[in-house]
């Protein structure tokens, strides 16, 4: 990327859970999982994303989670947070608290379900920057949001100085194509899709925002480690040999599967927030069949 963007992080960094017990947030499970991945070398980690329950949590949960992770962390690795809503004003109230509690870059998601137009995504991530420094990661999941992010939205809003990077969640591997080939000196690029990892890489992007590396966080390092050393051949074998677990983490949405397995695995307890709950008894069934815990 462009020496004046920074690149946040490569390889692959963990969308990690956020762990509740009895109503709260457990930070005991929570220091347990933040240690887990820097032993695993991951690139970075994601707190208060979609896989961190993030709607459910209040702003000061929010600020409070980031600011525990921040001195867990204590700079070992980049520590990301999610700031996104549909609500621009409200977006960019978690950009101010997650940013003051230690956050070192921001993952906003597109607005949802009052979804916006050409000119309204711009001012929304125009707002967001200006509330703070930090550097931001635009997200595109039109899977959740009903609103997809097109190229010509990412020209635009690569113009400016804090937009540093996209997480590109869609199932559209031409549109992260494009993205590297045309965007790829403003912006860095990371796919959100976990079965896309080695081809996302191989097009040009920078790594994977990950989900199935809350569980198996070794094996995402390596996939990634051989995608920067060029063995695809190797890379491509190491993701066909996980990817009927990656896929199975979404058999129900996401975070129920992930958090389901996490808790047979002993990493937290298997409590949600609603509207999310546990997995149907057939899933959970296959889950800890599939994953042998």
């Amino acid at each position: 990327m462009s020496i004046e963007k920074q690149t946040i992080f490569k390889g692959v960094a963990t969308a990690l859970i956020t762990p509740f017990y009895k109503g709260e947030i457990d930070y005991e499970a929570l220091q347990n999982l933040i240690e887990a991945q820097i032993d695993a070398g991951v690139g970075a980690i994601l707190l208060a994303g979609t896989t961190g329950e993030s709607p459910t949590l209040s702003l000061d949960e929010h600020a409070e989670l980031v600011s525990f992770a921040a001195r867990q962390i204590r700079g070992r690795l980049p520590l990301l947070a999610g700031c996104g809503s549909n609500s621009t004003s409200h977006a960019c109230e978690l950009a101010v608290a997650v940013a003051e509690s230690g956050a070192d870059a921001l993952l906003a998601v597109t607005p949802y379900y009052n979804r916006t137009n050409d000119r309204g995504i711009v001012a929304h991530y125009h707002a967001l920057t200006d509330a703070t420094e930090k550097p931001l990661i635009l997200y595109n999941v039109p899977a959740r949001t009903g609103f997809s992010m097109t190229l010509s939205h990412y020209r635009e809003l690569a113009e400016h100085p804090n937009i540093v990077a996209v997480k590109e969640a869609s199932p559209d591997l031409s549109l992260l194509a494009s993205l590297c080939g045309e965007l790829g000196t403003k912006l860095d690029v990371y796919t959100g899709n976990d079965h896309h990892t080695v081809s996302a890489i191989r097009l040009g992007a920078s790594g994977v925002i990950s989900v199935y590396s809350n569980i198996a966080p070794r094996k995402m390092t390596e996939i990634c480690r051989h995608c920067a050393t060029g063995d695809w051949k190797l890379a491509y074998q190491r993701q066909k040999q996980v990817l009927g677990k990656m896929q199975a983490l979404f058999w129900e949405t996401n975070p129920i599967p992930v958090k389901h397995v996490a808790s047979k695995m002993g990493l937290c307890h298997p409590e949600y927030r609603l509207p999310l709950c546990p997995p149907a008894p057939e899933t959970a069934r296959r889950l800890c069949e599939l994953f042998d815990v």
